[in-house]
């Protein structure tokens, strides 16, 4: 669904800046009234009517992202109506940052039209960078920890202790080591770098 409001005759690509509004809800039950009155002032309105924060297509921001242009604007009722991922959020404020496009909440500390709006978002992305790093950090801690203990990280064993007692067992028997990997059903390759693993 489409909202057009028309605020003045001469406001026309070419002319003056463009305002549009977005407005979003996630059940057919769910209605946009309340964020399409408190966006009349937009010149247009894009909704997207029962369709998730988290959904990657929406086919009303989609169209409003191809119409925005360098000088224009984008104004939410909140911010989450726009996309319920800070991740989502910010690389969405840095693709219309570097078209020269503005974004706003009329519920949030959000417009990127002032320098107080524009160091909110580049807070964001520090805090959102020292987040990745951290769960990083604590990845590796743990892979490491584990890995002193003894435990095996990363994908599971195609082999395990048992098997490997049994391909021993029928080598020292003297069967050959193809015939063992055709009977635990590994490769070659698998059998003998078990082998020198448990050396």
């Amino acid at each position: 669904m489409q909202y057009l409001h028309i605020v003045a005759s001469n406001n026309s690509k070419g002319f003056c800046k463009m305002k549009y509004g977005y407005a979003r809800v996630s059940t057919d039950e769910q209605t946009v009234d309340l964020q399409v009155d408190a966006l009349k002032h937009c010149d247009e309105i894009f909704v997207d009517e029962g369709i998730s924060g988290m959904a990657k297509d929406r086919p009303e921001l989609r169209r409003l992202l191809g119409a925005v242009q360098e000088g224009d604007s984008i104004v939410v009722w909140k911010m989450d109506r726009l996309t319920r991922s800070l991740k989502h959020l910010l690389e969405l404020s840095e693709e219309l940052a570097a078209r020269g496009v503005d974004l706003a909440s009329l519920s949030d500390p959000i417009d990127t039209s002032t320098p107080h709006g524009k160091a909110f978002f580049r807070i964001m992305g520090v805090l959102a960078e020292m987040e990745r790093d951290m769960i990083r950090e604590r990845t590796i801690a743990g892979v490491r920890a584990a890995q002193a203990r003894g435990k095996h990280c990363g994908r599971p064993r195609v082999m395990g202790r048992d098997q490997l007692v049994l391909a021993r067992q029928m080598l020292s028997e003297g069967q050959s080591q193809r015939r063992v990997a055709r009977v635990l059903k590994v490769s070659d390759a698998t059998l003998s770098r078990r082998l020198r693993e448990s050396v």
